[in-house]
């Protein structure tokens, strides 16, 4: 049986594709230090405690399970504001620790890694869609340091260290349907996760910026479920070859094809919780963008994976999710 190393694998996405790969027949191995990702994600995995960057614990980690054919980085800061705040942090956790991780992979001998990077990356077109060749214009240092690991791997790649498929997701939205983990963040930062939020206390939700060049003025997202984004793991991991295409760096978009704005995103809630929610519009934050979404067909074409849940769906299993967390986890 094949197994997969999961860095991060206790967060958010990452225990998600743990739960897709184990329902595929991978066996997930979870390395996490736990700073942002929650125990209870992994109570029932191979896991170890520890730091993406210990090279020792990694080698142990490989010892000890010599069936893992792939890794799967989904390890880092995520949080755009924090990062405008703390770049230095950003450049130490996401940009160094994963030069550390790739090294130490190369020295046990493995030759496989799914990168989790991400579509901010992106310079949009006009049109505010992009594909794998766009033009790159990070505007954040979160965003710049998945810009400057993809640099790196890529290089190391082309240098026969590793073969690469760097996944730049848009943006995640819903949980596991299975309620084995979801958002954890006490305090989320993206749309979704804050509408949830207010919806309870409620206060307005808060529309960063207004003046986009969007047709409502709003940003505007590609918002997949993260079910789908762990299925697409899944894929790539089965489909390592076809997903390199040749070469031994490869870049495929995961998203829907689909742009939703804010604004439209908070009637989509609306109508799945039959109540409206007020808003309120505020200027744009440091770092925030436009946004975008993928007119890209690579992902179909090389790891036959194509989204299948929807924006209303995403919703409903991130309220379920919410109440499950709230009502059984205590949290």
């Amino acid at each position: 049986m094949l197994k997969v190393l999961i860095t991060g694998g206790a967060g958010f996405i990452g225990s998600t594709i743990a739960s897709a790969c184990a329902d595929g027949g991978i066996t997930p191995v979870i390395l996490d230090d736990l700073s942002t990702g929650r125990a209870e994600f992994v109570k029932d995995r191979i896991f170890y405690r520890g730091d993406i960057a210990d090279a020792r614990l990694v080698a142990r980690i490989f010892a000890e399970h010599p069936g893992i054919g792939a890794v799967v980085h989904c390890a880092g800061r995520i949080v755009v504001p924090e990062s405008v705040e703390k770049p230095l942090l950003y450049y130490q956790e996401n940009v160094v620790k994963t030069l550390a991780l790739v090294e130490a992979l190369i020295d046990v001998g493995c030759g496989r890694l799914v990168f989790s990077s991400s579509a901010s990356i992106y310079a949009p077109g006009p049109d505010l869609t992009v594909d794998e060749d766009s033009p790159l214009a990070p505007s954040s240092p979160y965003a710049r340091t998945k810009m400057v690991v993809e640099l790196m791997l890529r290089d190391v790649a082309d240098s026969g260290g590793l073969q690469v498929v760097a996944l730049r997701y848009f943006n995640p939205i819903g949980a596991d349907p299975g309620r084995r983990s979801g958002l954890q963040l006490m305090q989320p930062t993206h749309a979704l996760g804050r509408l949830i939020e207010v919806d309870h206390t409620g206060e307005p939700f808060v529309i960063t910026g207004h003046d986009w060049p969007t047709r409502d003025g709003t940003g505007i997202r590609d918002y997949v479920h993260v079910w789908d984004l762990a299925m697409a793991h899944v894929a790539t991991l089965r489909r390592f070859e076809a997903a390199l295409d040749g070469n031994p760096y490869n870049v495929i978009n995961i998203g829907t094809g689909s742009g939703t704005t804010v604004r439209e995103l908070v009637e989509a809630y609306s109508l799945v919780q039959r109540r409206p929610v007020p808003t309120r519009l505020v200027d744009r934050r440091p770092g925030d963008v436009a946004g975008c979404f993928t007119r890209s067909d690579r992902a179909r074409r090389l790891l036959h994976w194509r989204s299948t849940r929807t924006v209303a769906d995403g919703i409903r299993d991130a309220v379920a999710w919410a109440e499950y967390r709230h009502m059984v986890l205590g949290y």
